[in-house]
């Protein structure tokens, strides 16, 4: 029997900072960051709340939100006939000269929104991580378990407890939440697969008024972090009010039932360059070609990418690449990467297992490798990037621990610190 319908709010919390993508988030917040050549980290949120069917979405903002503010503006619009929207809301200060304290206080300082609109349930989420959810089906358990809160759950590697909540389930009934511990050293692995444990996916389903009334309670809290993972759940959990959701139960139409769901948080420069290469795989377990699911972005009026020949009449390849509009490719290679809007690779250049965002140029000759470039950077002719990780440090640029060079937006490789061919 269909469940009835229920009006929700959905609350995208898109105010993070992002340090651990320092220097990509230099002068973007987090979700605004770029990905998959096409789209904006905040785009995967936003498609998974309106292909849930869900159509009235504010979007709280504050850390360096210029960019955000504009792509959310430019792409997000709904017909307003049918009381539906996507409204990008700064910190207003209503409450005091202050800025959001925590995840929670930013609900807290927004309630206005949650009255004005009068819901049923407010569906929180996060506005950093790559996945597809239809939230309806969460609603839909969260309705039939009767409780205030329900948290979305996926398996993680052991050794990134210390970067997530970690859920321990209720042993008499699995399918509430016995404990809540936000970003513990370690932790337990599950009993049966002692590797993983259970992670929060920052996916809440609250009922209204329970959501209001513990917000409430937590501000005038002093002992607080105001944070909805380190306070607002675990409050929940001990009253025993509070259910697990099973992310690898989520039916997505255009996605095989295989119990194995894709879900990967890109906070840090590793993460977010692993989930680019994930996407080259010959069926990448997240594919962005699912058309009965599809993840929306603005469309820009570029033309489409194009692989031609050189000056010398060397052809330009890819292989295993993902190529956005405006790409050129003219006679240079471009293997096991993704280039965003714009690019272009020139004559002899190499661009292999890189990140290229929008407008970076790749001069003649020039080698990019294990590389992420930010927006409008410039490598000259002949230069090497990722070859020789020394060289790399003192022209000021990011090595990673793993070895990931990484170019800040805007950033210009100096000419005369290119180094010969035999270096390589």
């Amino acid at each position: 029997m269909p469940m009835p319908k229920c009006k929700v709010l959905a609350v995208v919390l898109a105010g993070g900072e992002g340090k651990r993508l320092m220097p990509l988030t230099v002068d973007r917040a987090k979700p605004a960051v770029p990905f998959a050549g096409e789209y904006r980290l905040v785009d995967f949120a936003l498609s998974n709340v309106v292909n849930s069917g869900y159509r009235q979405v504010v979007v709280l903002t504050q850390y360096k939100s210029h960019s955000l503010d504009r792509h959310i503006s430019e792409t997000w619009r709904m017909s307003t006939h049918l009381g539906n929207y996507v409204a990008s809301v700064p910190a207003q200060q209503r409450l005091g000269k202050q800025w959001f304290l925590g995840s929670a206080n930013a609900i807290f300082q927004s309630l206005n929104l949650i009255h004005d609109a009068n819901p049923d349930y407010v569906l929180v989420v996060g506005a950093d991580h790559v996945y597809r959810m239809d939230f309806s089906a969460m609603l839909d358990a969260h309705i039939e378990a009767g409780v205030s809160v329900s948290v979305a759950a996926v398996r993680q590697p052991l050794n990134l407890a210390n970067q997530f909540g970690v859920i321990q389930l209720n042993e008499d009934d699995p399918q509430k939440i016995a404990g809540f511990i936000e970003k513990p050293e370690t932790t337990a692995g599950l009993e049966d697969d002692p590797s993983m444990f259970l992670a929060s996916m920052g996916n809440y389903i609250f009922t209204k008024d329970a959501l209001i009334e513990a917000l409430t309670a937590d501000n005038k809290k002093e002992n607080t972090a105001h944070d909805m993972g380190g306070d607002i759940i675990p409050e929940f959990v001990s009253r025993n009010d509070c259910a697990v959701y099973d992310f690898s139960k989520n039916p997505v139409p255009g996605e095989q039932p295989t119990g194995v769901r894709y879900w990967r948080d890109v906070g840090s420069l590793d993460s977010y360059y692993d989930a680019h290469m994930d996407l080259l795989a010959p069926v990448p377990a997240f594919d962005l070609y699912n058309k009965e699911w599809p993840i929306f972005t603005r469309q820009n009026a570029s033309p489409p990418a194009k692989l031609v020949r050189g000056k010398d009449g060397t052809p330009g390849t890819a292989h295993d690449s993902l190529l956005s509009a405006g790409v050129v490719v003219s006679g240079g290679t471009v293997e096991h990467s993704v280039l965003s809007g714009d690019a272009t690779v020139l004559s002899g250049a190499k661009v292999t297992e890189s990140v290229i965002l929008g407008n970076a140029h790749i001069g003649a000759d020039a080698v990019v490798h294990r590389a992420i470039l930010d927006k409008n950077t410039v490598v000259p002719a002949g230069a090497r990037i990722g070859v020789d990780h020394d060289l790399d440090r003192a022209r000021g640029f990011l090595v990673t621990d793993s070895g990931l060079t990484v170019l800040s937006k805007g950033q210009t490789v100096p000419v005369d610190a290119q180094v010969p061919e035999e270096a390589v």
